[in-house]
């Protein structure tokens, strides 16, 4: 199981999904993460639900951190496509999506994530698919 405090540095490049929205690793493993968020004001639509590309950054990081925490340093795992069903509108507080590994084949991979309101109600799935190659120096 990979050092979560490493994973998390490590993460802090993906300022966007960090810094800019707000987004919490709270667990991970090969194949496996949940990250969390507590939605204010920014994360917002014009009639006050959470923005569909809240949940589609949470679940691209959730897949990126489960992919990528133990990857050898020249490759990676990048997203290749994304099918999104939304299941619920969000009641308010806060968000957890869990990535799950489905397949993982030698140049491509599949996750499942699922994303969930404060009481455990799933509001999204997200299915996406990877695509591992080399990183470019």
């Amino acid at each position: 199981m990979p050092d979560i405090e490493a994973v998390r540095e490590f993460f802090k490049g993906d300022k966007y999904a960090t810094e800019a929205t707000g987004i919490v690793i709270e667990s991970v493993e090969k194949g496996h993460s949940v990250v969390s968020l507590e939605p204010d004001g920014r994360h917002l639509n014009a009639v006050g639900g959470l923005m569909g590309a809240v949940y589609y950054t949470m679940a691209d990081f959730a897949f990126a951190v489960a992919e990528n925490c133990e990857q050898p340093s020249d490759t990676v795992t990048v997203t290749q496509a994304v099918s999104m069903n939304f299941l619920r509108s969000w009641p308010g507080g806060k968000v957890t999506c869990k990535a799950d590994i489905v397949k993982d084949g030698r140049s491509i991979c599949l996750y499942e994530v699922k994303c969930y309101d404060k009481d455990g109600k799933e509001l999204a799935l997200v299915v996406i698919n990877g695509f591992k190659t080399s990183i470019r120096k």
